[in-house]
Order: structure tokens, then C-alpha cells, then sequence
């Protein structure tokens, strides 16, 4: 990404600005022979979960963001062109940061190594740099490097990594901390810091946008909500309620997400979406849990609403009770499989090399079966899918073609403005096959061999796709991959 991006730079000096930008509402066109389109609407969902900026497609809007399949991956800085400005996502670009990188060039940001005061942060080694190529990494002055107060930040998903525009003969970026050498260049997603330049680059406190707010329950470490069923009669209950919040969006989805610890008997039920009537939007049933547990719920309301969470108490005694944690909304869709490890370095120490773990098995929306499956090797982790027989199967158009995947492992810090996950995307394709000619979106029923048994049915599975290496170790050690000794991983099976 580093030497693919190309910086087009040029200054305005109307309106006493320096940089044109887009509006709060980017209006944008897709292309029809983009490969990245799933892509591309993610990284939107994460412009509007953590800034104030949305994208609505372009009807006869002047200015709009043009999104081209052409080479290479890049744009050019700030608003400069009408009727349609370039951002290319071209091949190998099709990943979640690396869009996002491009459509904050186009909203206004450069690299973070170029930024006026670097020099206190990075050197430039400009001997190592490609002939002809020094001016990309020529310091900016402060006119145009406006840090708006904001610490320099190697976690930028704007900072170029440490080879970038290298002749081959080293390093062109080194770090002043030396402990940032290797963390430069990330791309799993915008920084916290990313976020707050574009709130305050584009004044998000004046028009505040974003609907569903945020609740922490308690700002430090340890604080939650818990509800005791150990002395209350049976049908006692505990309520929890957020304040009445509105849709935005005009594609109606919310996401519930929060963390559960059931200490307390087996039965009892969660929460309530109401909209002036209780509606049960999910329940939770089971035995007690040993770690905190990760929960999604769909919402897809259409007009104002309120979130009710209610605790109670069931039959047989209960010597715990229920507890709840770092509570999230947005205006996304919820992953549609989350499957939680928990001792998960303890299991990679203590399990043989190439373990599996399974989800059960899934539908997607069209109706194909399918699992997510969790390899383990020791120092790296892979995570695949795999297509399964299921109840649709003659109903269905096979291969299973041009659907978008996702998979992903979460970053549990609280706050889903502050999180860093990792995801890839790949769109379903023919060319995904063994060197025997077997494709991994093909029926199972007439490739796959038989992998469980579930009500006394054959279920059959094909082969693995997905990505081998897809978290090292270490990796799981940065952020908050790892949480109370637990990892999440989410998948989202689409169609295209």
C-alpha cells in the first residue's frame, strides 16, 4: 500500500481554506466491474460509526466520489474535481484499511509521516528511498499540515510503513520510539487518533450525526451492571433501559452488541426493543458461563426506539445472577456467526498442531449451509469456512458464486469507536480449488465427504476455505484481541 498510494496535491484559497472538502453527506458511485463494492460499503459503515461523515449514493450531486477499478490504489487530496473524482481500488487493494486510507486522502488527509512536526517522531533515511520518488516524502509545511492538536500517531492507518518507497537498500522510515518500528504501516483499520482528526477536521461536534450512543458502564476497569438472583422470587426481574433513540440511516439495520456473565440458574431471557410495545428481540438461555460472553442482536427498527434489558429470575436456585457489559448500537448489521475461544493462548500452547474448532452450522441468508472453523498451530491461527449439505441444497444454484465473506477477529475494546479489528474480505469465486480440480463453493453432496452427524442426518462438508495465517501470536498480544484470556472471531456470508 505504501508505494501504490499516489498524493495529488493541490491548494485552494477559497472560502479562507486551504483544502476543499466534501460535504458530511460524500455522496459516491460505484462502478460495475468493481470487484471491492462489499469492501468499499464496509469501510463506509466504519466512517459512520466513528465520524459524523456518511455516504449516500450519487444522484445529480456535482461533486461525488467516483470508485474505479483501475491501478493501483489511490486519490487524490480533498475535493478538486466535479462531476465524479477519482479513487481507485484497484487488484490486491480490496481490503477494508486500504480503503479507507484511500477515502481519507480524498477527505482531506495525507500521510502521517509528512505531517509538519515529524521530525520528532520519524527520520527519513532519503538514501534509501527510490530515485525520483523523494517528493512523496517531503515534509509538509503548516499551512497545509493542520494537526488540529492532535499527537503524532504511529497507529495511523495513514503512516506509511517502514519501507516504504524503498530502492531495496533498507529501511526509509525509522521511528524515533524504537518499540513503533515495526508498528508503522498498519492496516487493520483507522486509529482512534484517525477518528478524532476527521470529527474535528469536519467540526462532527457541531453536526453530530451519529444516532446510537455509547454506553460504558462505569469508565474504569471492572465497573458492570449486575443483576442478583439469589434471593428473589421466581419471575423477579431487573430492568435496564437506554434513553429513546432515532434511525438515521434509510436502510433501517442496528446492532445490538454486549457482553453477558451468567452466574445464576439456567433459564433466563435478556433483552427488549420497544417502540412504545415490548417486543422480544432475543433471548438468552443456558447454563452458567465461566467468561464473559459476546452477544449480537438484530434490531431493524424503523422508527424512534428504546433498548430494555430484563433479568429474570427463573425456576431452581440460583446462587449468582446476571451481569452486563460494554453495551454498543450501531447502524451496522450484526456479524451473522461469532464464535468465541475462550484459554485461547493456553490452547495453542497445549494443543496439537492443526486442532480445528467449529461453530455449529449456519444459514445464510440464501439459504446455504456452512461452519467457520478455527485451525490452531501453535503460533498462528488460521480461520477458514466451509460450504455444508443442508436443508435447501436442490434449491439452490451451484457453485456457490459471487458472495461476499468476511471474516474477522474483533478487537474487544470497549468502545466500537476505538476498536482496530482485523478482517479480510474475498468475493466467492470459481478459481477457489484444489489442484484436483474440486472448487471450494461447489456441492458438498457431490464433492465433500461426510463430517457430523446431526439429528441422525449425514452432513456433508467440502474444503476449507480461508486463510492459513490468518493471526500470529504476537498479533493476539496488541489491542485487546485477547480479553480475559478470550478471542472473538465474527464471519458474515453475503451475497453479492
Amino acid at each position: 500500500m505504501q508505494t501504490k498510494v499516489k498524493c495529488f496535491v493541490l491548494l485552494f484559497k477559497e472560502c479562507n481554506c486551504l483544502l476543499l472538502l466534501f460535504l458530511l453527506h460524500c455522496y459516491f458511485l460505484l462502478t460495475k466491474d468493481l470487484n471491492a463494492k462489499g469492501v468499499i460499503l464496509r469501510a463506509f459503515d466504519q466512517f459512520r460509526v466513528k465520524s459524523c461523515i456518511d455516504f449516500k449514493p450519487r444522484d445529480t450531486e456535482e461533486y461525488y466520489l467516483s470508485f474505479q477499478n483501475l491501478a493501483g490504489c489511490w486519490s487524490y487530496v480533498g475535493r478538486i474535481f466535479k462531476d465524479g473524482q477519482e479513487l481507485s481500488i484497484g487488484a490486491g487493494c480490496d481490503h477494508i484499511a486500504i480503503v479507507e486510507h484511500v477515502i481519507l486522502h480524498a477527505l482531506g488527509f495525507y500521510h502521517e509521516e509528512i505531517r509538519h512536526d515529524r521530525d520528532d517522531y520519524v527520520q527519513i533515511n532519503f538514501d534509501n528511498v527510490i530515485a525520483g520518488q523523494e517528493v512523496f516524502l517531503k515534509k509538509l509545511g503548516s499551512d497545509l499540515s493542520d494537526t488540529h492538536n492532535v499527537s503524532y500517531d504511529y497507529l495511523s492507518v495513514m503512516h506509511s510503513g517502514k519501507y516504504a518507497l524503498s530502492n531495496g537498500n533498507g529501511s526509509t522510515i525509522i521511528t524515533k520510539d524504537p518499540k513503533f518500528q515495526n508498528v508503522i504501516g498498519q492496516r487493520l483499520d483507522m486509529s482512534p487518533r484517525d477518528a478524532q482528526k476527521l470529527k474535528l477536521l469536519y467540526k462532527c461536534s457541531k453536526y453530530y450525526q451519529i444516532v446510537f450512543n455509547l454506553i460504558i458502564l462505569g469508565q474504569e476497569t471492572g465497573y458492570f451492571i449486575h443483576a442478583s438472583t439469589s434471593s428473589d422470587q421466581v419471575g423477579d426481574s431487573a430492568w435496564l433501559g437506554t434513553k429513546i433513540m432515532s434511525t438515521k440511516r434509510e436502510c433501517k439495520v442496528q446492532c445490538l452488541q454486549f457482553y453477558y456473565f451468567h452466574s445464576g440458574n439456567e433459564e433466563f431471557q435478556d433483552e427488549h426493543d420497544t417502540t412504545g410495545t415490548l417486543r422480544l428481540m432475543g433471548q438468552i438461555t443456558g447454563p452458567p458461563t465461566s467468561h464473559w460472553k459476546l452477544h449480537h442482536v438484530s434490531l431493524n427498527a424503523t422508527k424512534n426506539f428504546q433498548v430494555v434489558f430484563e433479568v429474570r429470575k427463573g425456576a431452581g436456585n440460583s446462587t449468582g445472577g446476571f451481569s452486563i457489559d460494554d453495551i454498543n448500537l450501531s447502524e451496522t448489521e450484526c456479524p451473522h456467526v461469532t464464535l468465541q475461544i475462550d484459554d485461547l493462548e493456553r490452547l495453542l500452547n497445549t494443543s496439537s498442531f492443526g486442532t480445528a474448532i467449529y461453530s455449529p452450522r449456519q444459514y445464510s441468508k440464501e439459504g446455504y449451509a456452512y461452519r467457520i472453523v478455527i485451525g490452531l498451530y501453535q503460533a498462528f491461527i488460521g480461520m477458514y469456512v466451509e460450504i455444508l449439505s443442508g436443508d435447501n441444497d436442490d434449491q439452490l444454484k451451484w457453485p456457490c458464486l459471487q458472495k461476499q465473506v468476511t471474516f474477522q477477529m474483533l478487537d474487544q475494546t470497549p468502545n466500537m469507536k476505538m476498536q482496530m479489528s482485523k478482517q479480510w474480505s474475498e468475493v466467492t469465486h470459481e478459481s477457489h480449488k484444489l489442484s484436483n480440480g474440486i472448487g471450494a463453493w461447489a456441492n458438498p453432496r457431490e464433492n465433500g465427504s461426510i463430517v457430523f452427524y446431526e439429528n441422525d442426518e449425514s452432513v456433508y462438508g467440502g474444503i476449507l476455505f480461508g486463510y492459513s495465517y490468518f493471526a500470529f501470536l504476537e498479533e493476539l498480544q496488541t489491542r485487546e484481541f485477547l480479553k480475559g484470556g478470550s478471542a472473538i472471531f465474527m464471519f458474515s456470508f453475503e451475497g453479492k
